[in-house]
């Protein structure tokens, strides 16, 4: 196996980024692989882009539109009004089915032409979010799954998966990049770099990781 070097799924958001500075402090050499799947704040990639020439890793970026198409949900339809809360009866409107099943398969094959054994998502249960394919419980499976299908041996590592946001800012202040990610990642659906819009899902659990870890910080 080698072990020296790492794939990143990498969208340019907080959580992504924090992981990506994760790799760089635990693998000699990190890649960092981005998504283009319809999303309506598809400037992400670009941004990944941007950071990830600044963190001096290999960056490449596939075309994958037809997630997008597979399935209904407001981060690819732009017609259809975005859930600011998780409904009681199913996933938010937010969830593109499929996604972290294709972006992970996907990875693993681009990993193993590479031979990368590593691969690092920044899903996390904690901050669960309604999105089924967060859940530990599916990256082991898939994990299995990924091994079988290829006679490989991968590891996908989840440095954010039982840390919350405010755990996740804390990471990213040990990691020195909290500056980094406050101004230069985007995590709004809206594609509103920074600090986002303000109002959509995920810019709220943002807001409120940071409000939590800078008063915690400074007690």
């Amino acid at each position: 196996m080698n072990r020296e070097t790492a794939l990143v799924v990498f969208s340019g958001g907080q959580d992504s980024t924090t992981c990506l500075f994760w790799a760089k402090r635990n693998f000699k050499k990190v890649y960092a692989l981005s998504f283009l799947y319809g999303q309506k704040h598809q400037k992400e990639v670009e941004l990944a882009r941007e950071i990830a020439r600044k963190a001096e890793v290999e960056f490449d970026v596939m075309d994958v539109s037809f997630i997008g198409q597979l399935g209904h949900n407001s981060l690819t339809d732009t017609t259809m009004m975005m859930d600011q809360e998780k409904p009681a009866d199913s996933v938010p409107n937010t969830f593109v089915p499929g996604r972290n099943l294709f972006f992970l398969s996907i990875a693993a094959v681009y990993a193993r032409e590479r031979g990368i054994n590593h691969l690092v998502t920044g899903v996390s249960q904690t901050d669960f979010s309604g999105y089924p394919d967060c859940r530990d419980a599916f990256i082991k499976s898939l994990n299995v799954t990924l091994n079988l299908a290829m006679d490989e041996q991968f590891v996908i590592h989840t440095p954010l998966m039982w840390i919350d946001k405010a755990e996740t800012w804390a990471l990213a202040d040990k990691l020195g990049v909290m500056e980094l990610i406050r101004t230069e990642t985007l995590t709004c659906y809206n594609g509103v770099q920074g600090d986002g819009c303000g109002h959509c899902p995920a810019c709220t659990l943002r807001r409120e990781g940071l409000e939590k870890y800078l008063k915690s910080k400074n007690q």
